[in-house]
């Protein structure tokens, strides 16, 4: 069976590319690096689909992977970001507006749909400690439609109308990860980690951290010439003003996931498609280190993103071959063995 958590995969792949192409420091061979792994992306995100659609499963009764119904917009969106920054002239343009516009109206759908679904389901009614990262999914869609819009705007005749949605689609997320985060906090300290392989979601968190600082970078540097004054001043005051504090606290979480994490590897860290949180969400952190690096000019910044980015190549090595080797070189075991809490692999 095929659920939404395979496109993770995706998100996770289209994020290396997108980072690359942005980082703040370019080097030979990473602009080719950069186009290889968007066009694997873009050839997963096929896959996946037809995969989906041929064998597919809605999930929709299990309150975990019904979370996942967040990745398929956002792998469409993070291809259409890549098919922009790497592709082929008004070809890409194209391409990306129709996946954006695909990928943030299935998002909006997603945001609304799940959370209304656990409100008014009582068999999905969350026990006290079932906050998990996974919760994020469904609410930070609006996000990457925000950070990837921000992209088009120079390039449609519609740019103030689009700048301003995004905006909205920002703030839509925004607070509803503040919520959700809350949960996610309150949970941790009061019932502590749990199970095993919930622990790479507590990386989803970085998630909408990094990448509403990429969205208020990218909208920000989308004003000028697009919003008058003083509004367009006050777009990048923005950029910075909440971009700082912000990257700080995604650090800061970071730090405390990676101690979890390297504490729960040490007792046992069984693969599962979850182990694609070690990605994405890292890649936003790096995408928003770089844009306030671009912005501000610090070397620190500009250092910092670059190790990041190392880290997220390497994160992205790991997951990937670990599903590879899970996935493709065992498949009659895989035949076998339904998916279960989280896909949970077999090893």
């Amino acid at each position: 069976m095929f659920g939404p958590n395979w496109f993770a995969s995706v998100m996770g792949t289209g994020i290396v590319a997108t980072a690359a192409a942005t980082l703040p420091v370019q080097f030979p061979g990473l602009h080719t690096f950069a186009t290889a792994m968007w066009l694997l992306a873009a050839t997963l995100l096929v896959a996946v689909i037809t995969a989906t659609v041929r064998r597919g499963t809605s999930h929709l009764d299990d309150p975990v992977l019904m979370q996942f119904w967040g990745a398929p917009p956002m792998a469409l969106m993070t291809v259409g970001a890549g098919t922009l920054l790497l592709g082929p002239g008004s070809f890409a343009v194209a391409a990306d507006l129709v996946l954006w516009t695909a990928g943030t109206l299935l998002g909006l759908i997603v945001a609304v749909a799940v959370p209304y679904r656990m409100m008014t389901r009582p068999t999905l009614a969350a026990a006290p400690d079932a906050a998990f990262g996974g919760w994020l999914m469904p609410v930070v869609s609006p996000m990457v439609s925000a950070a990837t819009g921000a992209l088009l705007v120079p390039h449609v005749p519609f740019g103030r109308d689009l700048l301003l949605a995004c905006y909205a689609l920002a703030g839509i997320s925004l607070f509803a990860a503040v919520i959700v985060i809350s949960q996610i906090w309150a949970r941790l300290v009061r019932h502590q980690v749990g199970a095993a392989r919930m622990v790479p979601t507590l990386w989803i968190v970085l998630g909408p951290l990094g990448q509403s600082v990429t969205a208020f970078h990218l909208l920000g540097r989308s004003a000028e010439g697009v919003l008058p004054d003083p509004y367009a001043t006050g777009a990048q005051m923005v950029a910075l003003l909440y971009g700082v504090p912000t990257l700080g606290f995604a650090l800061f979480w970071a730090a405390l996931a990676t101690a979890i994490t390297v504490r729960t590897v040490r007792e046992d860290l069984p693969f599962t498609l979850t182990w694609w949180s070690f990605t994405f969400p890292v890649g936003t952190v790096v995408t928003a280190t770089g844009g306030l690096a671009t912005r501000t000019g610090s070397p620190v910044l500009t250092a910092l993103a670059v190790v990041l980015f190392a880290v997220l190549v390497s994160a992205w090595a790991v997951v990937a071959t670990r599903t590879a080797r899970s996935n493709l070189w065992r498949p009659e075991r895989r035949d076998r063995e339904p998916q279960r809490l989280l896909v949970e692999l077999p090893r």
